[in-house]
């Protein structure tokens, strides 16, 4: 996995702290897909992404909403997409959250500048990506992705991956 771009050791180092993304409340939760002879299919979403840290290093603190059971149904990553598909930073979530809704978890370092536009979004253990994401940058902020399922789907083969879920 190439980083979207470089810091030079000589260039100067710049914290920033994004404001929170406000929770998407008026998007409703993606409609179970169905058809005659599937079950109905859950899906988790990104709610709110927010980041501290500086270019090349920054934490984000992602909430997903999500309709966890325990370990047959719950969301077991969020990612960071660049605006051309590669994965960039992928945060895998050890345990369901039955009794924590929305949930928030941190990864990084996640290697991006403050400008550079990616994708944020969630996956769901038995379901897959989920069709509403948050897309944006650390400087100008995230807004609601619809169709995210769709971008750049073979990501979901790539590692790491979860390796079992403990409740």
């Amino acid at each position: 996995m190439a980083p979207v771009a470089t810091s030079t050791p000589d260039a100067p180092s710049e914290t920033i702290e994004s404001e929170a993304t406000p929770v998407v409340s008026n998007i409703p939760s993606p409609a179970p897909e169905t058809d005659e002879n599937t079950e109905p299919t859950i899906h988790a979403k990104v709610v709110s992404v927010t980041a501290r840290g500086e270019s090349g290093r920054y934490t984000l603190s992602v909430t997903i909403e999500s309709q966890d059971t325990g370990c047959d149904q719950y969301a077991d990553w969020w990612e960071v997409v660049s605006s051309d598909g590669e994965l960039l930073y992928r945060r895998v979530l050890q345990h369901s959250h039955t009794s924590e809704q929305p949930f928030t978890r941190s990864g990084g370092p996640v290697d991006v500048q403050a400008d550079d536009t990616v994708t944020v979004r969630a996956h769901m253990n038995n379901a897959g990506y989920s069709g509403i994401a948050l897309r944006g940058s650390i400087a100008a902020g995230f807004e609601t992705e619809i169709n995210a399922s769709e971008f750049s789907p073979a990501l979901e083969q790539i590692a790491p991956l979860p390796d079992g879920c403990a409740f």
